[in-house]
């Protein structure tokens, strides 16, 4: 065989290969490109005003907590062709099936009003009021949803999350001194001091880049999609690109700040655009404010089907977003309600918005050991998972996850209760 056949067969293998990653990626990019919500983009604008670049290091070894833990949720769902809420019940009964369930949808509910004062307070930027946003936002994802065909709402979804990247030519338009940026990535004590503002900026990176509801969502994605055992290759490719993907986005943010407004308190990413504007970085003002409605309306779109995915598999509902609204009614009823309620919190006068937005990843980062645990056992169980199970070597990096979380959890509680204590 001549070295120009060889290489014929090759590229064939190769594009065969990569036109069948392109036909099953998507859970894996969407759960996590969409973690980059308008929540996280206020907590990485945070940081890196308060912080500057000195946080950086700290995101990238985020990169495999996010993807280790996503990881299993590829295997459970292509394995047990069943939903994180279901197989909960499943396995450990209604007690903390509902513990579970309740924990889900409250933590959702809350996240999605962030998204929502996310995106009013983006659009504002613009001259947009907030009834019209909500509005809008609602009838865009409406038709995502009711158009019948899971594959549609995916492709749609993945066109919003390649608009999540303008934080990228963002940060090269604020000119940011390299030597600076590249001492970032170096292991270091932010602030130079352990205190509560420390442990909280910690909480709130981790719970913005892996949540309880990233987790309900990739699974049931994963069975939505019919993902198989033999198709788990192409989803931890899918999830390892969305992992590596989330924190670069997070690192430019965080760099577009850190650079034009260190030092400088703020409370909401929406306040940093406007800053921005005002700035000699007028246009990374504005591609932050596109990109803060952009990371909203991804977080919407996969929070409100978590939760009514999950809802689906406990109460028997058809649940897939290939089922049309006449055959799966109480899925798209639960999905509606999610959204207009939340919705209709963000125009509530006097709402304690800022306050919600900002301790929303804190909650979700508390309540995440418990979701961890759960699928921790679910995929060491041998009679489910087969030899899909967790391997000795998978155990001990997410059982180190787990207990990573458990210990600044309590730390940050215990700085919350005694502020003098770490001074």
């Amino acid at each position: 065989m001549s070295f120009i056949t060889r290489l014929f067969y090759l590229f064939r293998r190769s594009w065969k290969a990569l036109r069948l990653f392109l036909i099953l990626s998507g859970p894996g990019l969407v759960v996590m490109i969409a973690d980059n919500d308008a929540g996280g983009i206020t907590t990485y604008a945070a940081t890196g005003a308060k912080y500057g670049y000195s946080f950086i290091w700290m995101l990238v070894a985020l990169v495999p907590v996010a993807y280790y833990v996503q990881e299993m949720t590829v295997r459970l769902g292509a394995v047990t062709k069943r939903g994180h809420a279901e197989a909960i019940f499943a396995n450990f009964g209604a007690f903390w099936g509902w513990f579970s369930l309740l924990d889900l949808v409250f933590c959702d509910w809350l996240t999605l009003i962030t998204e929502f004062v996310g995106m009013t307070a983006a659009m504002g930027i613009f001259g947009v009021p907030s009834w019209l946003t909500i509005l809008g936002v609602i009838c865009i994802m409406g038709v995502m949803v009711l158009n019948g065909r899971y594959w549609t709402w995916e492709k749609i979804t993945m066109l919003f999350c390649l608009l999540n990247l303008i934080y990228i030519p963002a940060a090269f338009w604020v000119n940011p001194e390299p030597a600076a940026v590249v001492k970032g990535f170096i292991p270091n004590l932010p602030g130079g001091k352990f205190d509560n503002q420390f442990f909280f900026f910690i909480m709130a990176n981790i719970g913005t880049t892996i949540a309880p509801w990233m987790i309900f969502f990739q699974q049931s994605a994963v069975v939505d999609k019919g993902m198989t055992e033999k198709d788990i290759a192409f989803g931890k490719v899918d999830t390892v690109l969305g992992s590596v993907l989330t924190v670069v986005v997070a690192i430019f943010i965080i760099i577009v700040v850190g650079t034009v407004l260190p030092g400088v308190d703020i409370d909401d990413a929406a306040q940093a655009s406007k800053m921005l504007m005002r700035s000699n970085h007028g246009y990374a003002g504005t591609f932050m404010a596109i990109g803060l409605f952009d990371a909203g309306l991804l977080g919407a779109i996969c929070i409100s089907l978590a939760s009514s995915w999950a809802l689906g598999e406990i109460f028997g509902w058809a649940h897939s977003l290939n089922n049309n609204i006449k055959e799966a009614p109480w899925f798209y009823a639960a999905y509606f309600l999610a959204l207009i309620t939340a919705g209709g919190v963000v125009l509530i006068p006097g709402a304690p918005l800022v306050l919600i937005t900002l301790f929303v990843q804190v909650v979700a980062v508390t309540l995440l050991p418990a979701a961890l645990v759960f699928l921790l056992l679910l995929l060491n169980d041998k009679e489910t998972m087969g030899e899909y199970r967790n391997t000795t070597f998978e155990n001990v990096i997410n059982i180190g996850i787990v207990s990573v979380i458990v210990v600044l959890s309590s730390l940050y509680g215990v700085s919350t209760l005694f502020p003098d204590m770490f001074k």
